[in-house]
């Protein structure tokens, strides 16, 4: 929650991603990270905040490691370990984040609507080149698309529409769930792995209702779970490239509702802004609609953790159903991959031994 600071003469610290209030009142310090991506994108022009509520401590561009280039339509994105998956690729709402945060960078708008279709994985090691396309623009509202490529290999497209309107109305009739846990009452969700640096490592979950790895032992369940989650280097909010990040769960929901230790690799993700409020800690409640020819279906509500409840996006899924393997599992199959391949090669493998020194 954001803190109200009287009587304080603000000193502005500058940086290429970020605007930083340090606000002093009554001896003690309150900071203040003024997300303003659209008049940092390259070639932008502006003055003046363009966000005045508490927005993050870390930027969702800076968390994600997505750079603008000298042309303002294209950004890099270097594909690191912190934004990657325990199977050592992309992790899809990490992906579909930097694609937002580059449309609105370029477009100078807020998301809307962004929808994702994943094509193929991008490795550690990898830079994504994410090339931005201003399809339409109007005076409140922009249609784009960013195409997400390592070299001439496509990852992931984005469809996008970008803007903002004033109307006198407003109103929610999607719900919390009643009887939900606070966070610190709440179980930490245990990984099957250790999450190391990756980007689950990086995230703090914790199961309002669900199961442990271990309690999945078959019971079908009825196709809910309420998953708290916040990204730690942001401590003070969310913008809607995060809220891509934290609305990538509906595989793991599928692996619940199932019972199964597996989930499944998305096919798509399709983001609905609704209201962005200040909030740390934000409330995932997963629906399971179906599963069937080897396919799950599924969607987020995503609210604030604060007094009213917000609701602050929707994020529909479809995914690919896995089942997920042990390390040592993978690691033999890994080896009885190579030793198949080397097979085929005319060659042969033998037992590793040390070398005489």
């Amino acid at each position: 929650m954001s803190r109200k600071v009287v009587a304080a003469r603000p000193i502005v610290v500058t940086s290429a991603a970020t605007r930083t209030v340090v606000a002093r009142a009554g001896g003690m310090d309150a900071r203040h990270v003024m997300h303003r991506p659209f008049d940092d994108a390259p070639g932008a022009t502006g003055s003046g905040l363009w966000s005045l509520p508490t927005i993050a401590a870390m930027d969702t561009r800076t968390f994600l490691g997505l750079e603008p280039t000298h042309n303002r339509f294209r950004w890099k994105l270097p594909v690191t370990s912190g934004i990657c998956t325990g199977g050592d690729f992309l992790f899809g709402g990490a992906g579909l984040g930097a694609a937002l945060a580059a449309l609105e960078g370029t477009s100078r708008r807020e998301t809307i609507w962004a929808t994702a279709q994943y094509l193929s994985f991008a490795r550690p090691g990898e830079t994504v080149d994410v090339d931005v396309t201003l399809a339409v623009e109007g005076h409140q509202m922009t249609q784009a698309r960013a195409v997400c490529h390592v070299a001439d290999r496509e990852i992931l497209t984005v469809n996008a529409a970008l803007g903002h309107r004033e109307f006198a109305h407003e109103g929610q009739w999607e719900t919390v769930p009643g009887d939900v846990p606070r966070p610190e009452e709440s179980p930490e969700r245990i990984h099957r792995m250790d999450p190391g640096d990756t980007v689950h490592g990086r995230l703090d979950q914790r199961f309002a209702k669900g199961r442990d790895f271990d309690e999945l032992d078959g019971t079908v369940g009825d196709g809910r779970t309420v998953l708290w989650a916040r990204i730690p280097e942001m401590l003070d909010g969310v913008d809607g490239a995060a809220l891509a990040v934290l609305g990538d769960f509906v595989p793991m929901g599928v692996g619940q509702a199932l019972g199964i230790r597996g989930g499944g690799n998305s096919l798509d993700n399709t983001l609905r802004l609704v209201k962005l409020v200040p909030t740390d800690w934000v409330l995932l409640d997963i629906h399971v609609h179906g599963v069937a020819k080897g396919f799950g279906h599924g969607l987020v509500h995503m609210f604030a953790d604060d007094d009213s409840g917000t609701l602050m996006a929707t994020a529909s899924q479809s995914c690919i159903m896995r089942y997920w393997r042990d390390p040592a599992d993978r690691a033999k199959q890994a080896a009885e991959d190579l030793a198949a391949g080397v097979d085929r090669l005319g060659g042969s493998v033998s037992e590793a031994r040390p070398r005489a020194r």
